[in-house]
């Protein structure tokens, strides 16, 4: 019997075999995940699950009895060890050996490490996984003090998670803003001044040199200004790195991500690559892109399962992405990368407020804080900009 094997229990594979079913897949479908736990929802990891508003149930992308009504084969707690392209199969770290007519690779990323010494203390933490949650948890109540290192959607959004919870939280910035990756210094301004208005200790311009564990049990980080801060418990959240080694290893093409035409494909036309660890090439922007984001996640995968099942349809849809600090929503559509104007609407103290981004009179992209109508009419203005 002919078998679609994903491997990677994520949004992208969860949609993947919705897709497929939907399609007209009428074979066999096997999901293999490293993790124990059936795919789950990771954006609300840093809030919603820390926080404690929503339990492990609710973070499933789909029950069990989902799974068992698209007949998906679940293979949990395993690893793939090797892709055999010749042979169409894969070797999981068991030696287990399991053919593919089709295979999807839905790897996603691995937190980035830290390269200073000490990263591997045991209270030194990488935010990725349900289980890192638990564990942080259980190291952080009331008082205790979080040091978290980078200032990006991950870090300032366990920083509001925390504050909340009247965790005392220090933020190490390397470059001279938050947010310095994704959004403009206008946007940066804001949420540094928010979080720091909620009491988060916010360090732009600064490295960290060690980390480092007292006699007395503690930890503290050596900053490379000399300083040391004290911490019960600290985070990295300094990006993630695409999970490309199985493809490597296949011989697939790799550069910053797993390399893919406009239906998924890699260069192994039995082979796809969607989500987070896959690189395509964007129309609308005229490059390759790599995302990291849940609608990328999605819409690629609903790609995949047209193409396997015979419909060929360009992947082409526009960036868009979400955070949520406090009780601030923000949506950005579009990539910002070489704008040469930017326009201000709404207000900035009220917490209501668009940031559009322009390349030669041309709408790229839009930050909307708390204004969900104005990010919709964005995302439909941008694709006409950049289609024109």
């Amino acid at each position: 019997m002919n078998n679609v094997v994903i491997i990677g229990a994520s949004h992208a594979a969860a949609e993947a075999i919705s897709s497929l079913r939907k399609a007209g897949w009428q074979d066999k479908i096997t999901l293999i995940g490293e993790e124990s736990s059936l795919p789950y929802q990771r954006p609300p990891l840093s809030k919603a699950y820390y926080q404690g508003v929503v339990d492990k149930e609710k973070l499933l992308i789909k029950n069990e009895a989902f799974y068992q009504k698209m007949d998906v084969d679940l293979i949990l707690g395993k690893r793939v060890e090797l892709i055999d392209r010749k042979n169409k199969h894969v070797v999981l770290d068991d030696s287990f050996q399991l053919e593919y007519e089709k295979l999807i690779l839905a790897t996603g990323t691995s937190a980035r490490r830290l390269p200073v010494k000490g990263e591997s203390l045991a209270g030194v933490n990488y935010f990725r996984t349900m289980a890192d949650v638990d564990a942080i948890k259980q190291k952080l109540v009331g008082g205790n003090k979080l040091l978290i290192v980078g200032a990006g959607y991950i870090g300032l959004e366990v920083a509001a998670s925390a504050a909340k919870q009247g965790v005392q939280v220090t933020v190490l910035e390397a470059q001279d803003r938050v947010l310095a990756r994704v959004t403009s210094p206008e946007v940066s301004e804001f949420f540094y001044n928010v979080h720091t208005q909620s009491g988060v200790d916010i360090r732009l311009n600064t490295s960290l040199e060690e980390f480092s564990a007292s006699d007395g049990g503690g930890c503290f980080a050596r900053l490379t200004n000399g300083e040391e801060i004290n911490f019960d418990c600290a985070i990295v959240g300094i990006g993630v790195v695409p999970n490309i080694e199985l493809a490597q290893q296949a011989g697939l093409d790799c550069d910053n991500g797993i390399v893919v035409d406009h239906f998924t494909r890699t260069k192994d036309p039995d082979i796809y690559a969607v989500g987070d660890c896959s690189n395509h090439p964007s129309i609308l922007y005229k490059r390759p892109i790599r995302l990291e984001s849940v609608p990328n996640a999605i819409g690629q995968a609903k790609t995949a399962a047209l193409s396997i099942c015979g419909e060929n349809k360009v992947y082409d849809q526009l960036p868009w992405f979400w955070s949520d600090q406090y009780d601030l929503k923000l949506q950005t559509a579009g990539l910002m990368e070489g704008y040469d104007r930017v326009l201000i609407d709404g207000d900035m103290e009220q917490k209501k407020f668009t940031v559009s981004y322009f390349k030669q009179e041309k709408l790229i992209a839009m930050d909307a804080v708390n204004s969900p109508a104005q990010f919709m009419k964005a995302k439909k203005q941008i694709v006409l900009d950049l289609s024109s």
